[in-house]
């Protein structure tokens, strides 16, 4: 989960060096879920409907979209409840705070601050995501506008992500089973 949790942040090849085997293998997780996700039809379709407007954001975007649908949807994934999982999410990251690269440090404060693996259920917070990543990024994003696609087309979005998620799901499975 730390792996997984850290992959955007993290360079290099040499992971197990820097983190471990367990972590290495989640940063290596983490980067074979962003290939397979690139690559997916249905997540191409979701970002072709972003593109005219957020262009190269449209990943971003599309990435936060769709953690708001499992966020939301998140009894139809997980046994455990939401609230239980972001708190042992937090707790874990925190515990291993002193590996983490210090941007993932920066973030986890607010993250946890604005319990925001919980948050990501509603819109509202969905919204501040998306205005902060716009206030952080380099160039002119507009993300902080891309609510108003949610909600404008939030059904088709919902539907690809409920086309794209399971599909994922066995995507990792067998990435586990493959790679350990």
């Amino acid at each position: 989960m730390v792996g997984n949790f850290i992959g955007d942040f993290v360079r290099g090849r040499d992971l197990k060096t820097q983190f471990g085997e367990g972590i290495a293998r989640g940063v290596e997780l983490h980067r074979a879920i962003d290939a397979f996700t690139d690559r997916h039809p249905v997540v191409k379709q979701s970002k072709a409907r972003l593109w005219p407007t957020y262009r190269h954001y449209s990943s971003v975007i599309v990435d936060i979209f769709y953690d708001h649908f499992l966020a939301s949807g998140w009894s139809d994934y997980a046994d455990e409840p939401l609230e239980a999982y972001s708190q042992r999410a937090y707790q874990l990251m925190m515990r291993h705070e002193p590996i983490l690269p210090d941007s993932v440090k920066h973030l986890l404060t607010y993250m946890t601050r604005g319990n925001w693996l919980l948050n990501y259920a509603q819109v509202e917070g969905i919204q501040r995501a998306l205005t902060g990543m716009s206030r952080r990024a380099t160039f002119e994003s507009k993300m902080e506008q891309a609510i108003h696609d949610l909600r404008t087309s939030y059904a088709d979005f919902e539907r690809e992500f409920k086309l794209f998620f399971p599909e994922l799901q066995q995507f990792a499975l067998e990435w586990r089973k493959v790679n350990g």
